[in-house]
């Protein structure tokens, strides 16, 4: 009943100054700028243009939609010359009604595309790289004129509220739809939920139905998401079917306690795992649907139960895999950084479009007000004011999901906007910016003396690594992989001390493109992550994560890119989730070491290193692994760090 048509291919993209060229989209035009440090990427107005073919439709009983996905960060589009809309803001879908536009034969579309700095439009700074252009797809949607609404934010026409108590067999569902067009008065919305085997276990009819669930199947996180999918047919006087939506859904409770952390179908359920940024090494934020899957199998590998997805609305295709993954979802939109006097409207817009668009998503169970606000905001009383609107619009929209924000470190614990939202997170990196790990212990204690009964979590910490930087005595801000190992380590165990955290986000699971960045021998990245920019290196931390986190048996010796070593003897570490690990140097058992409670996951053997190669393994059950140490007598250059005069020596705040 619906038919989509893609226009990814084929547009005619040109930029100020240079000469057209054909490309297909997704795409964008900081692929390569907005990486490579110098804060200079081109930021400005793009065309994209090209013709299709009118789509086989009938005027009288049909109507054409042309849908953006996403497009930064402002789009201006036109059909045969004539202006048809305009949207502000750069990662969430939009559409427009096209049908009076479209023209037999060919057809001229032309999208202007904006990315350039305005005081309007979020975000407009921020510690990642604001990619332009149409980076996800374009379609033309042909359907019937009377039909499931499109035009609100983005709508996919339903909404799906599961109603379940924590220890409720059975489930109500209410599903609600809306319906644009002459014939929606005399038209009837049937309703059939249909389990995950294709069968139907409830159905009814109406805009507004409530519809039982006996012996439901919950949604239980990585252990079991188990979906159902509400479908609902849109039904002429006649008895025609004229239109049909679905969407899946899962059905679950939750809820967050200040001392106990977070609770998912009645259990304790403490929510560990990463933030992402969705960009990648020489495309941008333009990802294909299977480079967004094998971000989700990274961090199903690592055994992650949660995702805060920072700082914007992502690509459907990724929160579907949240859903299917079981992993419980932080979604925000960019406010972040620096409060817009001008950009109160476009933060409820983005609002309303991030919650209409993916209010049926089981794995969502937070929506994320701003980030790190307070940094540069110069009008305080302006920015608590369009936070308590945006509080209270969320409220409205969905009152089965608690609100949040991510405060910044400079943020104190008495600050006002700590408070507004039902919940907050700190982001903090207490011992990478500023020295001592220890003061973690000293912040969050001070947090919980004065309040005690407010749910916290760690929206953000991590530490810099660049693959080829080692020192077998590893400090903060040498951006070594040993180091970033040393963080990780104490973070974990300061976690597994404290239950009362109601979630943690690791900064983050991928390096991820920061133009105005300048440290680690990289310009223009942010190296926080557990794996490479191009996903090809599994940084040594991502392993005590699967250790902490994953049921997968596995072993990992650390520090296998630290090759050539001077020191005549070394630390050899492990990481594993088995009890125990049995060391071989040079094929010969050495010993087998049992986990230690005070130090969980982590294995070390002190072993000399001889003249040329030393071979080690670790065993642990069937899982085993390897690496080869050479001794030398002077140190290689290329492990350290060498910092550039007028380098950045913190972080990209500070440089602003």
């Amino acid at each position: 009943m619906r038919t989509y048509i893609n226009l990814n291919e084929g547009w005619e993209f040109t930029k100020p100054g240079d000469a057209p060229v054909t490309v297909d989209v997704p795409h964008t035009w900081n692929a390569v700028d907005g990486q490579d440090g110098g804060n200079d990427y081109w930021r400005g107005t793009c065309t994209y243009e090209r013709t299709f073919e009118a789509p086989a439709f009938d005027p009288a009983t049909q109507v054409v939609y042309l849908q953006f996905d996403g497009v930064n960060a402002t789009a201006d589009v036109e059909l045969g010359g004539k202006a048809v809309c305009h949207h502000d803001g750069g990662y969430s879908t939009f559409r427009v009604n096209v049908t009076d536009e479209i023209v037999a034969g060919t057809n001229d579309l032309k999208v202007t595309v904006d990315n350039s700095k305005n005081d309007r439009v979020y975000p407009q700074k921020a510690d990642f790289t604001f990619y332009g252009g149409i980076y996800r797809d374009v379609k033309l949607l042909v359907c019937s004129a009377t039909h499931f609404a499109l035009d609100y934010y983005g709508t996919p026409g339903l909404k799906v509220t599961p109603h379940i108590a924590d220890g409720d067999a059975d489930a109500q569902v209410q599903v609600e739809s809306w319906v644009d067009g002459p014939a929606a008065a005399d038209a009837t919305v049937r309703v059939e939920l249909v389990d995950a085997a294709g069968n139907v276990v409830a159905s009814g009819e109406g805009t507004d139905v409530t519809l039982p669930i006996a012996a439901v199947h919950r949604w239980d996180g990585v252990e079991d998401p188990y979906l159902y999918t509400a479908r609902l047919t849109l039904v002429g006087a006649d008895g025609a079917a004229l239109d049909e939506v679905s969407a899946r859904f899962g059905v679950r409770s939750f809820h967050i306690d200040a001392n106990e952390g977070f609770f998912l179908n009645g259990r304790s359920y403490p929510l560990r795992g990463v933030s992402r940024h969705q960009d990648r090494k020489g495309i941008g934020n333009a990802l294909t649907p299977e480079q967004h899957l094998e971000d989700i199998e990274l961090i199903k590998e690592i055994g992650a139960n949660t995702v805060r997805l920072a700082h914007y609305q992502h690509n459907q295709v990724f929160y579907d895999a949240c859903d299917e993954a079981g992993l419980v979802v932080w979604a925000e939109i960019p406010y972040i950084s620096e409060h817009l006097p001008n950009g109160r409207q476009n933060t409820l817009d983005q609002m309303h479009e991030l919650i209409v668009q993916n209010y049926n998503h089981a794995s969502i169970c937070v929506w994320g007000l701003s980030n790190e606000i307070t940094i540069s905001t110069k009008d305080k009383a302006d920015m608590l004011d369009n936070h308590h609107v945006l509080n209270d619009l969320v409220h409205r929209m969905d009152p089965t999901r608690p609100t949040t924000l991510a405060c910044y470190a400079m943020c104190g614990p008495f600050n006002k906007s700590a408070h507004i939202s039902d919940v907050v997170s700190w982001n903090l990196y207490l011992g990478w910016y500023v020295p001592g790990l220890w003061l973690n212990k000293a912040w969050f204690g001070l947090w919980r003396l004065f309040y005690r009964n407010r749910a916290i979590g760690m929206s953000e910490y991590g530490c810099e690594a660049m693959p080829n930087l080692h020192s077998e005595r590893p400090r903060r801000n040498d951006h070594t992989e040993e180091y970033q190992c040393v963080y990780h380590e104490y973070m974990l165990k300061f976690f597994a001390r404290r239950p009362y955290f109601w979630a943690t986000h690791v900064w983050n699971m991928f390096d991820f493109a920061a133009d105005a960045r300048d440290q680690g021998g990289e310009p223009g990245m942010n190296h926080k992550g557990l794996v490479t920019f191009d996903r090809k290196t599994k940084k040594d931390p991502f392993y005590i994560y699967k250790a902490w986190w994953s049921k997968e048996p596995f072993v990992h010796v650390c520090s296998k890119r630290f090759e050539d070593r001077c020191a005549k003897s070394i630390t050899v570490k492990a990481y594993s989730n088995q009890p125990e690990v049995t060391f071989l140097v040079n094929g010969q058992k050495v010993e087998t070491v049992r986990e230690n409670p005070k130090d969980p996951h982590v294995f070390r053997l002190f072993i000399p290193l001889a003249e040329g190669e030393t071979r080690v393994e670790v065993v642990a059950g069937e899982c085993r692994d390897e690496a080869t140490w050479r001794r030398v007598h002077e140190p290689n250059a290329a492990y350290k760090l060498v910092k550039k005069k007028g380098q950045q020596k913190s972080n990209w705040a500070d440089n602003e």
